[in-house]
């Protein structure tokens, strides 16, 4: 099976096809954890226009897909890439839950769920930014 998916790969048009197909896949799993370790139900929230929630979602919508890049440039195969993807994936959780400890004064969470925008464009720019931290460890 390795040899028919490398033999794949080989095309530049199917290539782009699996990658972006296995990228989609994966955001859909991890914004699936995200939603589990979330207060709040993040596409119900957005349903009823709470922007800070979108915009925390947005971040991590492009956090996941950002480290998906470097992972998809930086390796040889398609495995590699999936990987590396997995690795940073969870490395932006871990800064999710730090970021939540780290801020002892409110709940993040809760407070995002209130429509706290200043704070749902903090979490965002959290996101986005580990994320072009991760990315660079995934080129080492």
């Amino acid at each position: 099976m390795g040899n028919e998916v490398d033999r794949l790969l080989s095309n530049s048009y199917a290539a782009s096809l699996v990658y972006v197909s296995l990228v989609v896949l994966s955001l859909i799993v991890f914004l699936s954890v995200f939603e589990l370790v979330t207060r709040y139900n993040c596409w119900k929230e957005i349903k009823n226009g709470n922007l800070a929630v979108a915009m925390a979602t947005s971040g991590k919508i492009f956090g996941i897909c950002n480290i998906f890049r470097f992972s998809i440039e930086a390796n040889d195969s398609i495995y590699q890439s999936l990987i590396w993807g997995i690795f940073g994936f969870i490395l932006l959780l871990a800064a999710y839950f730090l970021f939540e400890f780290l801020t002892p004064v409110f709940r993040i969470d809760d407070e995002i769920a209130k429509d706290n925008r200043a704070v749902g464009f903090i979490a965002m720019i959290i996101s986005i930014s580990l994320s072009y931290v991760i990315g660079a460890t995934v080129i080492l």
